[in-house]
C-alpha cells in the first residue's frame, strides 16, 4: 500500500509546482518518517525541520521519492544517498544542497574553491540529521577541518597559537571555506587584509613602512602557530637576517666602519680585525642571544616624523621608536 501511494505521490511530482508540490513533498516524507522517525527526533531542532517554514526541505526534497527503497528497504537505497557505498560523488550531493543553498553570498565562488574542486561534498563536513550541525558551532568546528587538514592541527596546538582551542575563534574566522577569491580561501581578498580584521593597529597607514608588513604578514608569521612567541616563522635575530644583512657584515651593515666593527683594512688583510674577545661592536655581542626588536621595536611600521641625525645613526626609517 505505502508503496503504491509513493509511486503515486512521485508521478504527481513531476506534474507539480510551488505550495501544492510542497504539499505533496510533506505527504511523501510522512511515510518515510513511519520507519526513519529516530531521524525526526534527532533534528527537531535543526532549520531543516522548522514545519511552519515554507523553505524547509523534506525527505522527499534530499533524498528522492525512492520508490524501490520503499519497496525492498533492507536491499535498496534511497533514490539519493550522501554517505557510505552506493553514494553521490562529491559534485553531485553538493549540487542537491545548492538547489537551495545557492541564494548566499557567501556561497557565490563555491563553484571554485579548492573544496568544490577536490570534490569535497557539503556532506562531508555537514550533518543535517542531528539537533546542531557541529561544524556551526564555534567548539565543534575545527575538529570538523582538522579531519583533513592535519598540519593546522597540528600548530594550533604549539605554544604560541590563536585562541581557536578556548572557541574564542573558529577557522571560518579566517577562512571562506564555500569559496574566496583570497589565497588560501581566507575571507578577504588578501591575507593581510583577513588579519587585519582582528590586528587593525598593524595595518597602518604609517609614515616609515616596513616592506614585509605590506606584502604579507605570513612572511614573518605562521598564522596556524609556532613555537615562537608571536607566532614568528623562526626567532629573531635570524628571522631579521633571512632579508637583512647583519650589522658586522664588513662595513655593509648599519653599524659597519665604526671603529670596533670592521676598521679599515690594513694592506693585505682581507677579514675582519674584530673577533670575539675584541673590544666594540662584533659578531658575539652584538646579536647572539639578543633580539633585533631590543632595538627596533616599531617592526610593523613608525610614524615618528624626525630625520636623525647624519653619519649613520638610527633614525626613524630603521623602525627605532
Amino acid at each position: 500500500m505505502r508503496l503504491r501511494l509513493l509511486l503515486a505521490i512521485g508521478i504527481g511530482l513531476a506534474a507539480l509546482t510551488g505550495p501544492a508540490r510542497a504539499a505533496v513533498d510533506a505527504e511523501a516524507s510522512a511515510i518515510c518518517l513511519g520507519c526513519h522517525e529516530q531521524h525526526q527526533a534527532q533534528m527537531k531542532l535543526h532549520p531543516h525541520s522548522v514545519a511552519a517554514d515554507r523553505r524547509t526541505p523534506t525527505c522527499v526534497s534530499c533524498h528522492g521519492t525512492s520508490e524501490e527503497h520503499m519497496g525492498d528497504p533492507a536491499e535498496k537505497k534511497p533514490s539519493r544517498s550522501f554517505k557510505g557505498a552506493g553514494g553521490l560523488k562529491g559534485s553531485d550531493a553538493s549540487a542537491v544542497c545548492l538547489s537551495c543553498h545557492d541564494k548566499n553570498a557567501q556561497r557565490a565562488l563555491w563553484a571554485t574553491s579548492p573544496h568544490a574542486g577536490a570534490d569535497v561534498a557539503c556532506s562531508s563536513c555537514h550533518k543535517s540529521h542531528v539537533n546542531k550541525d557541529p561544524v556551526l558551532a564555534a567548539a565543534s568546528q575545527p575538529p570538523v577541518c582538522y579531519t583533513c587538514h592535519q598540519g593546522p592541527r597540528m600548530k594550533a596546538n604549539l605554544a604560541s597559537r590563536h585562541p581557536i582551542a578556548e572557541g574564542k575563534m573558529t577557522c571560518a574566522s579566517c577562512h571562506a571555506v564555500h569559496g574566496s577569491a583570497g589565497p588560501a580561501l581566507v575571507k578577504r581578498d588578501t591575507i593581510n587584509d583577513t588579519c587585519f580584521q582582528c590586528h587593525a593597529e598593524k595595518r597602518g597607514p604609517f609614515v616609515h613602512s616596513h616592506q614585509p608588513v605590506n606584502d604579507n604578514c605570513a612572511s614573518c608569521h605562521s598564522p596556524h602557530g609556532s613555537s615562537i612567541a608571536g607566532m614568528l616563522t623562526a626567532r629573531a635575530p635570524l628571522l631579521c637576517q633571512q632579508c637583512h644583512t647583519p650589522h658586522v657584515a664588513g662595513g655593509v651593515g648599519a653599524l659597519g666602519g665604526q671603529p670596533g666593527v670592521y676598521p679599515p683594512p690594513a694592506p693585505g688583510q682581507f677579514q675582519s680585525a674584530v673577533t670575539p674577545n675584541s673590544t666594540g661592536l662584533n659578531v658575539v655581542n652584538i646579536w647572539q642571544a639578543r633580539s633585533c626588536v631590543n632595538c627596533h621595536t616599531q617592526v610593523h611600521g613608525s610614524n615618528n616624523p624626525a630625520s636623525g641625525v647624519p653619519l649613520g645613526n638610527p633614525t626613524p626609517q630603521y623602525m627605532i621608536r
